[in-house]
């Protein structure tokens, strides 16, 4: 069954027995709306999934955008197809099919799938930085810096930063045991979202959480803005004008996908620390949209 039985409506579950599965509510106070919210929706996966299947089929098509920033923006393409699929057809499968069900383990796939992809994504926008450092800074010895080796090594590395610190979450979420509602007011599973209807101390689970966000994509955000510092200063250095305004040009739009990128998550998570007096759809909203905001770049 679709909907949530009453006895999975009550606050507290008597029995003692662990949920193994959850309903997701999708927009709670908004069902009435879910046809219409879901056309976005729709528009903005299928045009992520498009997009960026086109950009990585002509970057490995033509051979002339084999170079480090077409390979890092392949990348960059690849995570977001998997970010967009990780949220995006379940929220979907809410608003049009009523299909709220899902297993414990769907669960935590879910989130866990959500959350590295997002680290991920978070450290190939560092090493496009570090990739525009090299390329303005150090122009001439570009391309023995930036080998096809070393660009294969880096992608691994990100790829593994990603799946080692948020494999760990998959344990501190299977130890709790799940004897509160199982009624979840949003359209996707995330770590503490879903810690919150654990019994146990979940202490645990909110620093090993604090940790991950400071070491990856906190660390992330500070050596970009020092990657851009030493760009800024040696692009005022070059005594060319057109020269400079070209290489600005193309940090700007750097810039922007960073921004764009960060932002909606940033403001996501400040609304829901501190926007006690925003309703609970805006919330979720808010959520969705800084899901879908980087695949659409």
């Amino acid at each position: 069954s679709s909907n949530p039985p009453a006895s999975g409506m009550s606050s507290f579950n008597h029995t003692g027995v662990s949920h193994v599965a959850f309903y997701l509510l999708g927009i709670p106070g908004r069902e009435d709306l879910h046809t219409w919210i879901s056309i976005p929706f729709f528009i903005s996966y299928v045009s992520a999934l498009l997009g960026n299947g086109l950009l990585i089929a002509i970057i490995l098509i033509k051979s002339s955008l084999r170079e480090p920033m077409y390979l890092f923006l392949c990348m960059l393409a690849a995570v977001d197809m998997v970010f967009a699929t990780t949220t995006e057809p379940k929220a979907l499968a809410i608003f049009w099919c009523k299909s709220r069900e899902i297993s414990l383990n769907g669960c935590i796939a879910q989130l866990y799938f959500q959350h590295s992809s997002f680290i991920s994504e978070s450290g190939v926008l560092l090493v496009m930085a570090f990739d525009r450092y090299v390329a303005i800074c150090y122009p001439l010895r570009y391309t023995m810096i930036l080998t096809h080796s070393l660009i294969g090594k880096i992608g691994v590395a990100v790829f593994l930063r990603a799946h080692c610190t948020i494999f760990p979450m998959i344990f501190l979420l299977k130890r709790l045991t799940f004897c509160r509602s199982n009624v979840l007011p949003h359209t996707f599973c995330e770590h503490i979202g879903l810690a919150k209807f654990a019994c146990d101390d979940i202490r645990v689970n909110i620093w090993y959480g604090f940790f991950v966000l400071m070491s990856t994509v906190i660390l992330d955000i500070i050596l970009i803005f020092a990657s851009y510092g030493l760009i800024l200063r040696a692009v005022f250095h070059i005594p060319s004008q057109e020269a400079r305004h070209k290489t600005l040009n193309t940090c700007v739009s750097h810039v922007c996908v960073i921004i764009l990128f960060y932002g909606p998550g940033i403001f996501s998570v400040l609304t829901q620390r501190f926007g006690r007096h925003i309703p609970l759809h805006v919330h979720i909203l808010l959520a969705n949209v800084s899901m879908l905001a980087p695949p659409m770049l």
